[in-house]
């Protein structure tokens, strides 16, 4: 079993892909707009849901391996309002020096909530939430004695 972060980017998806390969190394695996939906699919467009339909070039689904991780995405119904509320997705590194760039490289255009900086459990331990408002939680993990 495992538990797979999907997240709803509202119209913000190819943007998003794009910033996370760059800012993370992210991998992409797949991508699905819209108008690739069979057209027997349930629901219109393969959409299901009240309200209008996204836009055909929109991304219904995409798939990113950020490390050993697959992040799920979508544009959703492309209403422009996301929300991140709740949870934050953690990265969690080997080294300072890569947990210092890449806390870095998410704050781009985004904002820092608690600075990387040494903890009690952690030798770099910073939160972020990046320009799509997705929360981060950037550490170093100690080895283990």
């Amino acid at each position: 079993m495992h538990i797979q972060p999907y997240l709803f980017l509202d119209g913000r998806c190819d943007e998003a892909i794009t910033f996370y390969r760059q800012a993370l190394g992210a991998e992409l695996n797949m991508l699905m707009r819209f108008s690739e939906a069979p057209a027997d699919a349930p629901g219109e467009n393969g959409c299901a849901g009240d309200g209008p339909l996204p836009p055909p070039d929109k991304v219904m689904h995409a798939e990113l391996r950020v490390g050993q991780t697959r992040v799920l995405l979508s544009d959703g119904f492309s209403r422009g309002m996301p929300e991140f509320k709740g949870f934050s997705l953690s990265l969690i590194t080997t080294d300072d020096g890569e947990a210092k760039r890449l806390f870095d490289a998410l704050a781009e255009g985004g904002k820092v909530d608690q600075p990387l900086m040494p903890t009690f459990f952690a030798s770099s331990f910073g939160m972020v939430s990046d320009r799509f408002g997705v929360s981060w939680m950037v550490l170093t993990e100690f080895a283990a004695t």
